[in-house]
């Protein structure tokens, strides 16, 4: 049986100060989540304080660097994302895109919605790294 693996891109700010983008992955296992049903796959991952929807209206832009104003994990429903990493690495994110947050000080990141439409980002606040 193939292990199966979940993607996601971590932003996170170095020693220095600049933001920055890492590839990441995580194993999932089969669990009998929902009994009668057959095993689902699953990988515990971050504890979270708080879930929200986040709309954005076309034309919409965070060109202005700035640190993400919490830990949070984005997940990318509607639209595609351009962000850039202060050390000039850029990212799009579209539907179904996972971008864990944490580039809460230094330079931080810029934002912008691609296209002509909106965008639509579910939105997971995580608590402080212990």
């Amino acid at each position: 049986m193939t292990m199966l693996r979940a993607d996601y891109v971590r932003l996170f700010t170095d020693g220095f100060g600049e933001s920055r983008f890492e590839d990441l992955d995580i194993a999932l296992s089969p669990v009998d989540l929902a009994p009668p049903a057959g095993p689902l796959n699953v990988a515990q991952f971050l504890p979270a304080t708080q879930s929200f929807w986040v709309g954005v209206p076309a034309g919409w832009a965070g060109e202005v660097p700035h640190p993400s104003p919490q830990r949070q994990i984005f997940v990318v429903v509607q639209g595609e994302f351009e962000v850039t990493a202060s050390d000039g690495a850029v990212r799009l994110v579209g539907p179904g895109g996972v971008l864990l947050m944490e580039d809460t000080w230094g330079i931080g990141h810029s934002t912008r919605l691609t296209g002509n439409g909106g965008g639509l980002i579910f939105a997971v606040a995580l608590g402080d790294v212990q």
